[in-house]
């Protein structure tokens, strides 16, 4: 098949969704790929490091028209769908539950696309689950870029002017990004409290050495890997059950999301009034409205003493590693659906049956 790979064109976007080493192994089993010039630059692949792979180096015009198969880590801009062929295949993150209008154009222009945020979170997927390999980087940056807003050290620290106590991390979530972020705080020394409105969590959460923040009498199902949204008396139950910890916290991070919905609110301003002075939140679901009220998307702003850090696509402040997970996710699911002649288009499996969201035209999943 003819796979064109092309630039993110989002301002904050430096990765790209082939990288070199990945470009390689698809033209070892018989693809032919071609790259935007300077696809690669932000994730530090230049275009030589394509080149040496087999790759060719054209403009974005020349993968519109040549390309059978178009990736990307982000969706298509509007002007970008105008120029895509009808039977193109568009392979990116869509999330089409939230973006509907974006799904019909792609309709009516013909073109099958296949959503990689879509991707069911099964067993026999893992390797293909980009918001997972994703999610984890942004778990360990979060508490990177925590650190360094932060006014403290993580550890205790024993020093001849005296003993620094380690810092209090309180983390929100207790998925991959919230798992990998109860990791790296641990590591660096701090205390850590976690809660999730899933029980079920616990137990991994312990295991990583957090304390779990039980909320007594209440439990949220969960559906496909991702918590169902919670009720107003759960919400105001886990309030209570975590609000001693986090006005002692030094660092919060929170990391709720609801596929295709606004992301809940976990922290109100009558509870960031009664933080700790200098405290630091990091806002984790910043882009889809943020799980403090307070946070303002792409900014850090500091509110009753405390300094909100809503820096959204932490992935890709992490370009070169986050590029080459998203690669071979990438490569995975293209031998899952793909030969080098082309798509298998198998659309009773479950895998395929859940990421095309419309093929040829049609709409299959709204």
């Amino acid at each position: 098949m003819k796979l064109g790979v092309l630039k993110e064109t989002k301002s904050n976007e430096n990765r790209v969704s082939l990288s070199p080493n990945v470009v390689k192994s698809l033209i070892s089993r018989g693809d032919i790929v071609s790259v935007e010039d300077g696809a690669g630059l932000g994730s530090s692949y230049s275009n030589e490091a394509y080149t040496l792979a087999g790759a060719s180096i054209v403009s974005a015009s020349e993968i519109y028209n040549n390309a059978e198969v178009i990736l990307r880590i982000n969706a298509p801009s509007d002007s970008e769908i105008e120029q895509l062929k009808a039977y193109t295949i568009w392979m990116s993150m869509l999330l089409h539950k939230s973006n509907p209008e974006l799904i019909e154009k792609l309709a009516a222009k013909k073109v099958s696309a296949i959503s990689l945020d879509a991707i069911p979170r099964i067993s026999r997927a893992q390797s293909m689950d980009v918001l997972s390999s994703q999610a984890n980087l942004a778990g360990y940056k979060a508490v990177i870029l925590g650190a360094n807003e932060m006014g403290k050290i993580f550890p205790l620290m024993m020093t001849a002017a005296g003993t620094i106590t380690p810092s209090k991390v309180l983390i929100f979530g207790i998925g991959v990004a919230g798992l990998q972020a109860i990791a790296t705080a641990k590591r660096l020394g701090s205390v850590v409290e976690a809660t999730d409105v899933r029980p079920e969590t616990k137990e991994q959460a312990e295991s990583l050495g957090a304390k779990f923040i039980q909320v007594e009498g209440a439990a949220v199902q969960s559906e496909g890997g991702y918590a169902k949204e919670a009720s107003a008396d759960y919400l105001a139950k886990q309030k209570e059950a975590v609000n001693k910890s986090l006005f002692q916290a030094d660092l919060v991070i929170t990391t709720a999301l609801v596929p295709g919905r606004k992301a809940p609110v976990l922290i109100t301003e009558e509870q960031v009034k009664q933080m700790k002075f200098g405290a630091v939140i990091v806002d984790m679901a910043a882009e889809q409205g943020g799980n403090c009220e307070l946070t303002e998307s792409d900014k850090i702003v500091v509110k009753h003493g405390v300094k909100l850090v809503g820096i959204t696509n932490l992935p890709g402040t992490l370009a070169n590693v986050a590029s080459e997970l998203y690669a071979k996710n990438m490569a995975t699911f293209l031998n899952h659906l793909s030969t080098a002649d082309g798509f298998k288009w198998e659309m009773e499996e479950e895998i395929t049956k859940g990421t095309v969201i419309t093929k040829d035209g049609v709409i299959l999943i709204n």
